[in-house]
């Protein structure tokens, strides 16, 4: 019996996530790279080169090829809308980074727009693909620990972003948080308050941006549940990665990784582990790859995305109501805004 054929997939963007994706999309058997897109060519075509496929400058090159049934969305936030759009009116399935875009009235418009072509959209909410994040939520769902009462969400990176992209993230809340605000729905899809608060300790940088660079979100589930999200734009011991799920009959946790499990005791200290894994790239290098097999999989299968277009509408709602909470001192009220 022959091999089916590879899912055939365009990629927009050879930056920084582009080579994830396009690593990732050539190390799997049923999928297939065949164009890369970046106005800045010269990388395109060195990516192109070390994956075997083809480099081109614009959209509308890969928009008229009749050899593709799919298109990764890598690119900058203020292209997603438009490549959204555009790919899903071809009948591509998409998976695209996150944000859907900054502004929410842009992503309804764009919502409204697709209709029943936004299941064809999938977002890049990686984090729920790393297998130690997934293994809890899906323990929690079985009941595990009881009720699930209490969820604790840490993500802290180990150094501010540069100004330049700091500029055009969005803030805290719309670039970083919106990760775990998304995690928070994985456990707790039904949210219906947030409160949060912003505080500037220790980047002027960050400051003068209006921004905060550190921030608390609590958030209030339909069933009285409450999940604390703890971020911060640096950390002295690395990439702090951490969740916690309390309910009636225990508690799940999964913790930091380091590049191996040892550790050292001995009369300087006890429990002396190798340094956190540096950053997002390598600490959910599998998470990104579950993700592509995933998406590849819905495709073939026909069974859908998750998380979809609507995770993406939501989280992006509650980063709002973060912000507005942060800003104001208010708790939101966000039960009419469920997605």
């Amino acid at each position: 019996m022959s091999a089916p054929t590879p899912v055939r997939i365009a990629l927009f963007g050879a930056g920084r996530i582009g080579h994830v994706h396009a690593n990732n999309i050539s190390a799997l058997p049923d999928a297939e790279l065949v164009v890369i897109a970046d106005p800045f060519i010269d990388g395109a075509r060195a990516l192109a080169t070390a994956t075997g496929s083809v480099a081109v400058a614009s959209p509308e090159e890969v928009f008229a090829r009749e050899d593709i049934d799919a298109v990764v969305i890598g690119s900058p936030t203020n292209t997603h809308v438009d490549l959204i759009t555009r790919a899903a009116g071809r009948g591509l399935a998409v998976l695209c980074e996150k944000p859907i875009d900054l502004d929410i009235a842009s992503v309804r418009a764009c919502q409204e727009k697709l209709g029943d072509r936004a299941s064809q959209v999938m977002l890049g909410f990686n984090r729920r693909f790393d297998p130690s994040f997934a293994s809890v939520q899906r323990r929690v769902a079985a009941g595990e620990v009881g009720k699930l009462e209490q969820l604790i969400i840490i993500s802290r990176d180990p150094e501010p972003a540069p100004r330049g992209y700091l500029e055009t993230s969005g803030g805290i809340f719309r670039d970083m948080s919106i990760h775990d605000l998304d995690m928070a729905r994985f456990f707790v899809p039904d949210i219906v308050e947030v409160t949060a608060t912003g505080s500037n300790t220790f980047s002027s940088d960050i400051r003068e941006l209006g921004d905060y660079d550190t921030a608390t979100i609590t958030l209030r589930g339909a069933n009285g549940e409450l999940i604390t999200i703890i971020n911060s734009r640096h950390c002295a011991f690395g990439y702090d990665q951490r969740i916690e799920a309390f309910g009636s009959g225990g508690m799940l946790s999964a913790g930091n990784r380091g590049e191996t499990t040892v550790q050292k005791f001995d009369a300087a200290g006890t429990g002396q582990a190798d340094v956190h894994l540096p950053f997002f790239l390598e600490r959910y290098a599998q998470a990104y790859l579950e993700e592509l097999k995933a998406f590849v999989a819905g495709i073939r299968n026909g069974t859908g995305f998750s998380p979809g277009f609507h995770d993406g509408v939501a989280a992006l709602e509650l980063a709002d109501a973060a912000i507005t909470s942060a800003d104001t001192g208010t708790t939101q009220n966000t039960e009419k805004a469920r997605v």
